[in-house]
């Protein structure tokens, strides 16, 4: 397992695309060509995949994405060391908080 901030990127076993995956959003790049796994809402800054790959999106605020990396890559933020990942699928996790009445996503 990975964490970077308030992500957590855990590897699938086998390395095998979850089932249903060809069903999610497929993610675009943003202007600096990275995969954007969240974006700082206080701050601006990313945590970001930098290398070839594809990130799928589960819908709501809530959603995990999955990400492939057929070559490997590396996950890169402003105010965090890169961490190196390895060839395969990945499941991402956004940090999440409950405040009273409700459970939101963590906001940097």
């Amino acid at each position: 397992m990975y964490r970077q901030g308030d992500v957590l990127i855990m590897p699938l076993e086998a390395g095998e695309p979850p089932r249903g995956v060809e069903a999610l959003a497929r993610q675009p790049r943003d202007g600096m060509g990275r995969l954007v796994l969240a974006l700082g809402e206080v701050t601006g800054h990313a945590h970001a995949v930098v290398g070839p790959g594809t990130l799928l999106r589960e819908p709501g605020p809530f959603g995990d994405a999955f990400l492939h990396l057929p070559d490997g890559g590396r996950v890169v933020h402003e105010e965090h060391a890169a961490i190196p990942l390895p060839k395969g699928w990945f499941r991402v996790v956004r940090q999440r908080e409950y405040v009273p009445g409700a459970v939101r996503v963590v906001a940097d």
